[in-house]
């Protein structure tokens, strides 16, 4: 029997990482660094558990292959580069002294925590925990660089908490089901000059150095759900089906234009304003089969609808028109392949490789965030300390290809961007209760 002071202690454990979640700032707008051994194998399988307990960010019906009472915590670095160059085709009224200024380094680092905890009551019926931070996005481009006009500063974070259930049908299928509480934060940041819709031909330099700043953010507290199956129709395979519903915030907050929008109409000051947004919904399908005592392979298919996430009016409690964010994004795929090597009865090794559809297309790439088209390269290890202690290490290097920006509203801005990204995670699993005896090696069974 676990003691009341043990459930106690996973209490603590467990709001000590939700304490930390909100002060994490994440390094992209959907992250993807949700567990330490999800990364090592490039998340290939985790609808079908092959990320092990932090798998019910994807399906929460994966629980029921977490026997007792567990608890995960990981926390992933991401070191990502981002650099914006721009190219001839921008306007000469965008460039400072000395010509066209690029971003240097605009990608922040940062630290994305997450936690997992799963309770199962009878050999049936298991209840779980996940606090995350689906979204989140934090580059800094110089104050006076030529794409000003267009960025400055973009930051999104976002905290999520996900009561989960899940329900053992039969020995071989299980369903789940999870609530989404999002609390969701924007703050962008651009040069506010006066006037430039006004611009005929060249504009002096000096309208765009030092330029006030303009400043949208605003926050809201969401709500969505999670649904998920797995069947393990033969012996030592499992096929897993994982859907996070669409979250809609409606933003409130604040709008600062010292020079006004001439594209609206509207005149300088601060404003009170709301906006509705559509963050997507996404479907995972995973598989993981066990091929000897030692291999197991694994393999994963995500879509993500972006294509709802398009464009937002933001409008003054006055309902005037502020501003239009304009995104005009598609669906995103994500496909990825991944094996695991158990070196003995303690150690496993694994790797894997992905490759990301980006949501961004060249001509709706902006300056706060030129994503494109990348490669996942993954390796990582879990060590099992004892019967109830585990660790976790994974690294990832993320190669991306090269794009182009293009605006031509209202002063044309032409830029190639560059980056990669670099990313780190450690996990650590403990089991509260008392396990049973391990066995001297696996075997190929059906898991019930």
């Amino acid at each position: 029997m676990i003691t009341s002071k043990r459930l106690w202690l996973a209490s603590v454990a467990a709001s000590s990482i939700l304490a930390a979640t909100g002060a994490a700032q994440a390094g992209g707008f959907a992250l993807r660094e949700q567990s330490a051994i999800g990364l090592g194998n490039a998340f290939a399988g985790a609808a079908a558990g092959g990320s092990g307990l932090s798998s019910m960010f994807w399906n929460p019906a994966t629980m029921t292959d977490i026997r007792g009472i567990q608890t995960s915590f990981i926390l992933s670095g991401i070191l990502p580069y981002a650099k914006i160059s721009p190219t001839s085709g921008t306007s000469g009224a965008l460039q400072l002294s000395g010509g066209l200024s690029d971003s240097g380094d605009m990608a922040q680092d940062a630290i994305v925590p997450a936690s997992y905890a799963s309770w199962q009551l009878n050999e049936k019926l298991w209840l779980g925990l996940s606090v995350n931070a689906p979204y989140g996005l934090a580059t800094t481009n110089p104050f006076n660089w030529s794409g000003q006009l267009y960025g400055r500063t973009s930051k999104v974070s976002s905290i999520n908490a996900t009561p989960t259930i899940a329900y053992q049908l039969t020995d071989w299928l299980s369903v789940g089901a999870g609530v989404q509480i999002m609390k969701f934060n924007v703050r962008l940041t651009s040069a506010n000059a006066a006037g430039y819709t006004n611009i005929g031909v060249l504009v002096p330099n000096s309208i765009f150095t030092n330029a006030t700043t303009g400043e949208l953010k605003g926050d809201d507290t969401a709500f969505g759900f999670t649904l998920g199956a797995t069947a393990k129709p033969w012996a030592g395979g499992e096929i897993g089906v994982g859907y996070r519903s669409r979250v809609n915030p409606k933003l409130e907050g604040t709008f600062v234009a010292p020079g006004g929008n001439p594209t609206t109409g509207l005149a300088g000051g601060t404003y009170d304003i709301r906006s509705d947004l559509r963050l997507p919904d996404q479907v995972n399908v995973g598989v993981r089969q066990q091929l000897t005592n030692n291999i197991t392979v694994l393999a994963g298919l995500e879509w993500t609808h972006w294509a709802k996430f398009s464009r937002f009016p933001v409008y003054t409690t006055a309902n005037a028109l502020a501003t239009t964010l304009m995104f005009d994004y598609r669906d995103s795929w994500y496909a990825s392949v991944g094996a695991e090597y158990a070196w003995n009865a303690d150690l496993t090794l694994r790797a894997g490789l992905g490759l990301e559809k980006s949501p961004i297309k060249s001509d709706t790439r902006s300056v706060r965030l030129p994503d494109s088209d990348r490669t996942w390269t993954t390796i990582g290890a879990s060590y099992k300390w004892d019967q109830k202690l585990s660790f976790d290490a994974s690294y990832a290097h993320l190669f991306a290809k090269s794009g182009t920006i293009s605006v031509t509203t209202p002063i044309p801005f032409a830029a190639t961007t560059k980056g990669h990204v670099d990313i780190v995670s450690f996990g650590l699993t403990y089991r509260w209760d008392d396990a049973p005896k391990s066995v001297a090696k696996p075997v190929l069974v059906t898991k019930g």
